[in-house]
């Protein structure tokens, strides 16, 4: 990487100021956040896109994506595997080149504008009078500088749509909400308490209790109704450009006001990624018979692990294709991700999508640099004790691979990616400690009347 040291004291400087802003309690104005944001994603940008280093996946996935879109092909099929996700985003990668803008540009183009519109919706997802540092210290992250204007990585995109249903579903002003599971309980409490213990059970499943009330109109239905209807098209947006944004989902449901609106969220979430799988044929040249291939292509995950946290010490630092490992792995995510959500049934749902992704990276077999931008939006937004030596340690480990491991030749490179992923177990307590520990029952919401009672390795040679 041929700008590594400039690269490197604009991402020092911008972490810095980040840790001044929090420590002295600045808070500009969002305007000057998102310049800030502006002015060093571009930068890096363009120092990125003239480099003789690119990363293999940006050149040899990302990019043969978005020139099989522009001959009018479909993008999973034929880029040889190279994208195993709907072909959203390679949609917009083929219409900048259709515009004749570069590929070094073009690719992180997409991404930058994603990570930039970041910026406000993070503000909007901490509220309350520090949103504006917030955004001012998600504008300087480091780790969202190298995904989204080195790397070109579509988390930005993911997050950007993701992050967005969770400001929609939340509502303006809406009071901070408890968990789905005591919102029932405490509904269930008031149909025992009017129709006594007897009665209670046919009133809740019965025709006239609480489930057959909640999927009636109410007075404002239709307001949260489109409320619901826009966030699930949101995330449905998120889960086109990557598949991970299904750990959000239950945290944004949460976030919503009652029954109905959840099922329409539920309901558009899914109808989007089909949308754009149904219409291949018409926008990517795809014959009804392939389709199932497009299916298989996009399932077909390899289990390759070493990159990060406790498999790397099972492979010596290198990647390996273990599905054991991989298998045992994601079964310890389901396990974990079910306990950290009854753990955070009744917190704030924003935190317990916080608890969700970093658990994720606490117990994962296989993982990419990209990986650990998924919690920075909401830990930023709700920091927690540990938020920021978390935050720090995942910059500085991501920003070593970026900036100091292509300095290297093929050789080299392995020999300190071998010590490089064992390195990163010593992040797994500072991960676990970020989790909103001390947050996991949410504050009691103000009532609102007197009636009503969330594996690629980064920097690897090209061949």
């Amino acid at each position: 990487m041929d700008y590594a040291v400039l690269t490197g004291i604009v991402l020092v400087a911008g972490v810095v100021f980040a840790v001044v802003a929090q420590w002295r309690d600045w808070r500009p104005p969002l305007a000057v956040a998102i310049l800030v944001g502006v002015a060093v994603r571009l930068l890096i940008m363009y120092t990125s896109a003239i480099d003789s280093w690119q990363p293999v996946d940006f050149v040899e996935s990302f990019k043969p994506a978005g020139e099989a879109v522009l001959r009018g092909q479909d993008p999973v099929l034929a880029s040889e595997g190279g994208w195993h996700f709907l072909p959203t985003i390679p949609y917009v990668y083929g219409i900048l080149l259709w515009l004749g803008i570069p590929w070094e540009y073009a690719g992180r183009l997409v991404t930058v504008v994603a990570d930039i519109a970041l910026i406000p919706l993070v503000a909007k997802l901490a509220g309350g009078p520090k949103a504006s540092l917030r955004a001012l210290q998600y504008a300087l992250n480091p780790l969202a500088v190298l995904i989204a204007s080195v790397h070109g990585q579509v988390e930005p995109v993911a997050l950007v749509f993701g992050v967005a249903a969770f400001v929609v579903a939340r509502g303006p002003g809406d009071p901070e909400r408890p968990g789905l599971v005591t919102d029932v309980v405490a509904k269930v409490r008031a149909g025992v308490a009017a129709y006594g213990v007897r009665a209670s059970v046919p009133r809740v499943i019965g025709r006239g209790g609480m489930l057959h009330r909640a999927l009636l109109p109410g007075p404002d239905d239709r307001a949260h109704l489109k409320r619901g209807l826009l966030a699930g098209a949101l995330m449905g947006l998120a889960l086109c450009a990557k598949s991970w944004p299904i750990w959000l989902i239950p945290g944004f449901l949460l976030l919503l006001p009652n029954l109905r609106s959840r099922i329409a969220a539920l309901f558009t979430t899914g109808l989007v990624p089909i949308f754009f799988f149904v219409t291949l044929p018409i926008f990517a040249g795809t014959s009804i018979n392939q389709l199932p291939a497009v299916i298989d292509t996009i399932r077909d995950i390899r289990p390759i692990v070493g990159e990060w946290g406790w498999t790397p010490w099972f492979t010596e630092g290198s990647w390996d294709l273990r599905p054991e490992l991989a298998s045992f792995g994601t079964n310890l995510i389901y396990a974990c991700v079910v306990l950290v959500i009854l753990w955070w049934r009744r917190a704030d749902p924003i935190d317990m999508t916080t608890a969700i992704l970093l658990i994720f990276m606490v117990v994962t077999p296989r993982l990419g640099a990209q990986y650990l931008l998924w919690f920075m939006p909401f830990l930023v937004a709700r920091p927690t004790r540990f938020a920021w030596p978390a935050i720090i340690g995942c910059c500085v480990w991501a920003g070593y691979g970026y900036l100091v491991m292509t300095q290297f030749d093929v050789n080299g490179w392995w020999l300190q990616h071998s010590y490089w992923s064992r390195a990163s177990i010593v992040l797994l307590p500072l991960l676990l400690l970020a989790m909103p520990w001390g947050r996991h029952i949410a504050a009691a919401p103000a009532p609102r009347s007197s009636v009503s009672r969330q594996v690629t390795g980064i920097g690897a040679p090209t061949r």
